[in-house]
């Protein structure tokens, strides 16, 4: 378990406010899809091809690397541990149906980023004790471009789970300190202690209600990409967000 130390740090620098997600679209492809995030002003991308064979992603891989090392991006892979140094990302996202965190952590070391998919308390809490940095945490609403959806939570389910994940750490660091921690407060929630990341279905007027859930970020995909200017409606998501937490974007 977390040192309060290392809970601060990675409440910090754990992940960014926002995250982008590729997806493939009559429009754009999944190197466009980055490409635009990128432009519009995204630090993070995630690429996910969850139907491409090992050749296709590797080639698609190369060029979103390259396009994120130009911008000075994290560059994120869904699922493909095996696949994470060959292409030179600097982390992976895992579902729960993918690899265990614990296991991909022995395998990819201590530096690298590890995220995990969750969509109730328990999972939350089992990313967070095998390892992981964030937590990609939803969906918000319905999507479309995920297929298999788990429940939807909506602002209710944040509050919930932001609410469990401190009230779990909070008991873990009493039990070796010896001492209550008292939470920060935003808007009367609980801001959360881990890195957790709002997806599904959100659009630019959803940002300002989940960021006052507690958590600490959003990912997102087809809200711009089916903008008429996904570029532009990515500038106008960093801006939404960062008059929401104030964060430097």
């Amino acid at each position: 378990m977390f040192t309060e130390e290392q809970l601060a740090e990675k409440s910090k620098t754990g992940c960014p406010a926002l995250q982008f997600i590729t997806h493939y679209t009559e429009r754009y492809s999944y190197v466009d899809s980055a490409r635009i995030a990128l432009e519009g002003g995204c630090r993070w991308v995630q690429l996910r091809m969850k139907e491409a064979s090992d050749e296709e992603f590797i080639a698609a891989a190369g060029q979103v690397r390259e396009l994120c090392s130009s911008y000075g991006a994290t560059f994120i892979i869904d699922d493909r541990v095996h696949l994470v140094k060959e292409v030179g990302a600097d982390g992976v996202h895992l579902g729960l149906n993918d690899m265990p965190i614990s296991a991909s952590r022995q395998l990819l070391g201590p530096s690298c980023i590890i995220g995990g998919t969750a969509n109730r308390l328990e999972d939350a809490i089992a990313h967070i004790e095998a390892g992981a940095d964030y937590i990609g945490c939803g969906p918000f609403r319905y999507t479309t471009t995920k297929k298999n959806l788990s429940p939807v939570l909506g602002l209710e389910g944040y509050i919930s789970i932001v609410k469990g994940i401190n009230t779990h750490l909070g008991k873990i660091q009493s039990s070796c300190t010896g001492s209550v921690r008292v939470f920060s407060s935003c808007e009367g929630d609980s801001v959360c202690r881990f890195p957790i990341v709002a997806i599904g279905g959100i659009s630019l007027n959803d940002i300002p209600l989940i960021m006052k859930t507690g958590v600490s970020g959003i990912a997102l995909s087809g809200s711009v990409l089916n903008a008429e200017d996904p570029v532009l409606e990515m500038r106008k998501i960093i801006a939404e967000v960062a008059a929401a937490e104030g964060n430097n974007l």
